[in-house]
């Protein structure tokens, strides 16, 4: 094989899709979508914070309620038991009020009717607020009749939060703070990467071999080159686009949550860094009790989020998602241009393509399964068989796999990644060149055979 020829197919395959309008597009905008999915919600939470000191006049003719009603920034409470309602709603919208809210007297099962009266629908916020408000001033008031004797301080003594802290322990004993929705997290998002990546770009092979091939310029560069050089040059030219698409977005998406994180503030998380580097010295010496205490004193959502991602071995993660990304394009990328090898058109893929496409399939099954059970019979086999592996080792990686598994599983990928790329070869040699007739699997074998 020269290796000059397979170069110049390798720039030409990757110049003719990086020039496209379609592949600019789609690096930038794919970024920005799965930044917004990020940090989207952060920042309409932030921007989306409703009028201010907005009146609403509570009418309680159940005499329990008013006191449970508490001013806040967006509300202020007005009362009056005895207002007029029905002049209220004839000149309601210059009242000054927002919302008018009345509560019916207590019926004989102390319970009570609440209605909203309001110019504009009430968002879901004021709802809420209201309802949260009457429901405790209910309860309360059912609970009083029984005459329990220091009911308040019963209530505050029983009420109770339980929080699992999950520390995983090193060879050498250490513990180490974990969270298992991080890791599930980060299974499932780089496993589903993997399997979007193969698909899409194995796809993008397909099309390129049948559009040369409809297009008959296959004719003319296959008396130049071999057929298996041309083969492997579409597959690393494509597998050269992935990958920098795929660097591309990386940092496109860090950099774009940065950014906005610094423009709402989250920045100022930054100040919890003492705390969980205290937390992990505390970890680092082995000393159980002194982390416990250590946590439950600091203890916070954000605070255990940044403990565990600290954590987080994210350079073995990075390590075997570039390995097991590489490696199952390549396998799947063979077996697609193969595919595309054999038929004239995209149309006539369907019958073809179903036994290259269902083992990717069912390894998104057994990915769904992996993330939540990573040592089960089932993972541990979905993430040997090469076929299946890419996505289930991705979804076990996150939660610590042995590196004799990691290395069997990645020998065992490869090796299968060049025996099919042998079989693909002896395919696409013969169907490349083959028109006007729909090829059909028998034969595909007789082609092998050749």
């Amino acid at each position: 094989m020269k290796t000059d020829k397979l170069f110049l197919i390798i720039s030409r395959e990757f110049l003719i899709r990086v020039k496209k309008k379609s592949f600019i597009f789609l690096t930038i905008l794919t970024p920005i979508f799965f930044a917004a999915l990020v940090v989207l919600p952060s920042l309409i939470m932030t921007l989306s914070s409703g009028e201010e000191g907005q009146k609403i006049l509570v009418v309680d003719k159940s005499s329990v309620c008013a006191a449970f009603f508490k001013n806040s920034k967006e509300y202020i409470y007005e009362f009056n038991a005895n207002a007029n309602i029905d002049a209220l709603k004839k000149d309601f919208a210059n009242s000054g009020y927002y919302a008018m809210v009345e509560v019916s007297p207590l019926d004989s099962n102390l319970n009570v009717a609440v209605t909203a009266l309001s110019t504009k629908q009430l968002n879901i916020d004021t709802k809420k607020e209201i309802e949260n408000s009457v429901q405790k001033a209910v309860e309360k008031n059912k609970l009083q009749k029984y005459n329990i004797e220091n009911l308040d301080t019963i209530l505050k003594d029983i009420k109770t939060n339980v929080s699992i802290k999950t520390f995983t322990i090193g060879e050498e004993g250490d513990e180490k703070v974990g969270m298992v929705e991080i890791y599930m997290a980060i299974a499932y998002i780089s496993s589903f990467m993997i399997y979007m990546f193969i698909f899409m770009f194995g796809s993008m092979v397909m099309r390129g071999v049948i559009e040369e091939k409809t297009n008959r310029i296959v004719e003319v560069i296959i008396s130049s080159v071999k057929p298996f050089e041309l083969m492997l040059g579409k597959i690393l030219g494509v597998g050269s686009v992935a990958l920098l698409q795929f660097i591309i977005w990386v940092g496109l998406t860090v950099g774009i949550i940065f950014g906005v994180s610094s423009f709402i503030g989250v920045d100022k998380l930054a100040g919890n860094e003492q705390v969980t580097s205290s937390v992990m010295g505390g970890a680092g010496a082995g000393d159980m009790a002194s982390v416990t205490a250590s946590l439950s004193e600091n203890s916070s959502p954000m605070n255990d989020v940044l403990s565990a991602l600290s954590g987080v071995d994210f350079v073995s993660i990075i390590l075997a998602f570039l390995a097991y990304f590489i490696l199952g394009y390549l396998l799947y990328a063979s077996m697609f241009a193969a595919v595309g090898s054999a038929v004239d058109n995209e149309a006539d893929t369907q019958q073809l393509i179903f036994p290259v496409t269902l083992p990717l399939i069912i390894g998104l099954f057994i990915m769904i399964h992996t993330f939540q059970y990573p040592d089960s019979t089932l993972s541990f086999w979905g993430s040997m068989i090469p076929f299946t592996s890419p996505m289930v080792m991705m979804a076990r990686a996150p939660f610590g796999v042995p590196v004799w598994e990691m290395a069997l599983s990645i020998g065992l990928l490869f090796g299968t990644f060049l025996f099919m790329t042998y079989v693909s070869a002896k395919i696409y040699r013969v169907g490349i060149l083959m028109y006007g007739k729909k090829a059909t699997f028998k034969d595909l074998i007789k082609w092998l055979k050749y």
